[in-house]
Parts: C-alpha cells; structure tokens; sequence
C-alpha cells in the first residue's frame, strides 16, 4: 500500500467520522421542537378544555412528521458508520 492510499485512508475514516457525528446531531432539534409543540399544546387546552381533541390530534400529528427529521438524521448516521467505510476502502484499492 503507498502513502497516498494510507493518507486517502484516513481522510475517508475521518470523513466519515465527522459526517456521523453531524448526522447524530440532528436529533437534538426534533427534540426541542417536540417539548416546544407539547407545552403550547398543553397551554392551549389549558385556555380552552372543550378543543382538546382537535388540539391534541394536530399536536400529535405535527410530533410525528418532526421526528422523521431526527430519524433520517440516525439513519444517516448508522450508514456513515457502517456502511461507508467498506464502501470507500473498496473504491480506494
């Protein structure tokens, strides 16, 4: 193996590295958004109890399409872990 495919290497390990690290990171946001939506949620029953189900169905749906956000971001992640390291050492012999 010559230098250049040790160093190629290693900036592809590294490069996956910090790609899932990125990736990983993603969740923070949809939980954040999700606490955020629950407590307006809950403060708007709280003002008005007769719209509790109208507002807990939208609630729910709007948690439920955020937390996509964090699960492409894991699914990502897995991947850069995973799968792209074998994937470039292939493409770099």
């Amino acid at each position: 193996m010559s230098e250049f495919q040790f160093l190629a290497r290693g900036i592809a390990l590294a490069g996956c590295g910090i790609g899932a690290g990125a990736a990983l990171i993603a969740g923070i946001g949809p939980g954040i958004g999700e606490g955020n939506a629950v407590a307006k949620a809950l403060e708007a029953i709280g003002r008005q109890p007769e719209c509790k189900g109208d507002v807990t169905s939208t609630m729910l749906l709007g948690c439920a399409i955020a937390e996509t956000t964090g699960i492409y971001g894991f699914v990502t992640g897995l991947l850069l872990i995973f799968v792209a390291p074998g994937m470039f050492m292939n493409f770099l012999k």
